[in-house]
């Protein structure tokens, strides 16, 4: 029995959740609205049933008066012709119809009365359907405004969360860019002290290279005296007077 108790307690509790979920506050409130605007309509339709049945009665008790009235009449005639017994009948059918006068007045006041407690029940229900309504109109306008800031609120947090991914994108970029900056300015500074080029040398040392200097420049005269001498055109006769000079 726990068991099944507990089962129970948590399919309710699942079932509210699903209801609570599923319910619109505003669709709820227009839903007791128009069930308030139902029964006053019911109300209202009693007044006027009530009203349009003791107008009934007031008509037939109308028509009973002119038959009392009329049966008086006719007894004082009948009196006068003599005719007593006429005169006896026409009394005592005014006596029933007095009878009937005063079941007729009774149950116009009974309705009266009646017609009063509906016409207050009506103005007592038209006034709590009205604060009903301006209560209810003002429950909707909160809770479109409260909608309204849960989906900024869901908005700011998405776009919070976004942000974040991106604060985190930029922080990696910048990362990247100073870390190519730094490397691009070490390899100006390797690119100036002249180890690049050392690099590009085949790996040779500063002897190496004074040597191959030294070895470039002994050739570079040698081909230049060759000029020189293939291109001379001084006699010799000029080349001892030159020497002989100097």
């Amino acid at each position: 029995m726990g068991m099944l108790s507990r089962m129970s307690t948590v399919v309710k509790a699942k079932m509210n959740r699903l209801i609570d979920n599923a319910e619109d506050p505003k669709e709820t409130l227009d839903y007791a609205y128009e069930k308030q605007l139902e029964m006053l309509r019911d109300v209202k339709r009693g007044v006027v049933e009530m009203v349009t049945a003791k107008r009934r009665l007031e008509l037939q008790a109308k028509k009973v008066r002119e038959n009392v009235s009329k049966l008086d009449d006719q007894a004082r005639k009948a009196l006068g012709m003599g005719r007593e017994d006429l005169a006896r009948v026409a009394l005592e059918r005014k006596q029933t119809a007095l009878a009937e006068l005063d079941g007729l007045d009774q149950q116009i006041v009974d309705m009266e009365q009646e017609q009063e407690k509906l016409t207050a029940a009506e103005q007592r229900i038209q006034a709590k359907v009205h604060a009903f309504r301006n209560r209810k109109e003002v429950i909707k306008a909160q809770y479109s405004a409260a909608q309204a800031q849960v989906r900024i609120g869901s908005a700011l947090s998405g776009l919070s969360e976004e942000m974040g991914d991106v604060s985190l994108a930029v922080e990696r970029a910048e990362h990247k860019t100073e870390s190519m900056k730094a490397r691009a300015g070490a390899i100006d500074e390797l690119a100036e002290a002249g180890v690049l080029n050392d690099s590009l040398g085949g790996g040779q040392d500063d002897i190496d290279r004074e040597l191959s200097k030294l070895s470039a420049s002994a050739s570079v005269e040698s081909e230049l005296a060759a000029l020189k001498a293939s291109t001379d055109t001084t006699t010799p006769q000029q080349k001892q007077l030159s020497g002989g000079q100097s």
